[in-house]
């Protein structure tokens, strides 16, 4: 089994999840008392939501690029980043290390192409949705993405930083969550993408009319496929 290096922290809230999935995978797939071979980096995400708000993502790239330092030298064979957002600075990690990183979004672009879907919604934080980094590696794939409109866009990165982040889980916010996944269903979406790592601790697969791609459960899944390789 080749080990997992977990950048984490971003929130822990997911990380945890990561963890739990990782965990549940292998023993699944191996049985008895096994359980995933991984080393995790948790950072302070105060100081990267800082960077991230203050457009510093140099800075940014420069912490969790240490981190993966840290988890090579641990002795991870891959490294995965338990965050959406911060696989803008993929790049940037990858180039510091000499293990691979299996990007977030390869790994969600391969499942919604698995599945036939060629216009795909995307939710996020305001960075994932709104800027390229994320977007246009689907794109690269032939996968049309479409996005909520501005006021919901807003909506959707409110709840994720100042409610899921901090664990809480309001029927209020599932209740917007599901209307602004039905308004990118007409637009002409035949899937959503939980572009963000929390999303899945509030939007479950009976909250839409179409297909849900969970990243954080999509993401630690290939990492088991790549750990059992």
């Amino acid at each position: 089994m080749k080990t997992i290096g977990l950048i984490g922290g971003m929130s822990w809230e997911s990380s945890s999840e990561y963890y739990r999935i990782l965990n549940e995978e292998i023993k699944l797939r191996l049985g008895g008392l096994h359980s995933a071979q991984c080393v995790l980096y948790s950072v302070d995400f105060e100081e990267i939501e800082i960077c991230q708000r203050n457009d510093e993502w140099e800075k940014a790239a420069q912490i969790l690029t240490g981190a993966a330092h840290s988890l090579e030298a641990s002795g991870a064979d891959f490294i995965i980043i338990c965050t959406n957002t911060m696989h803008k600075v993929a790049d940037e990690i990858q180039a510091g290390i000499h293990i691979p990183l299996l990007h977030i979004a390869d790994v969600t672009a391969q499942e919604v192409i698995s599945k036939g879907i060629k216009v795909i919604g995307l939710l996020g934080t305001k960075y994932t949705m709104e800027q390229d980094f994320y977007k246009s590696r689907l794109e690269a794939q032939g996968i049309k993405v479409l996005i909520p409109q501005e006021t919901d866009r807003v909506i959707v990165n409110d709840v994720i930083f100042n409610e899921l982040c901090l664990g809480q889980i309001l029927e209020e916010s599932r209740a917007n969550y599901k209307r602004i996944i039905q308004n990118l269903i007409e637009q002409g979406a035949k899937g959503i993408i939980l572009g963000c790592t929390e999303i899945g601790l509030l939007v479950k697969p009976e909250d839409s009319t179409v297909l849900l791609f969970d990243t954080t459960v999509l993401h630690a899944k290939e990492a088991v496929n790549l750990a059992l390789k």
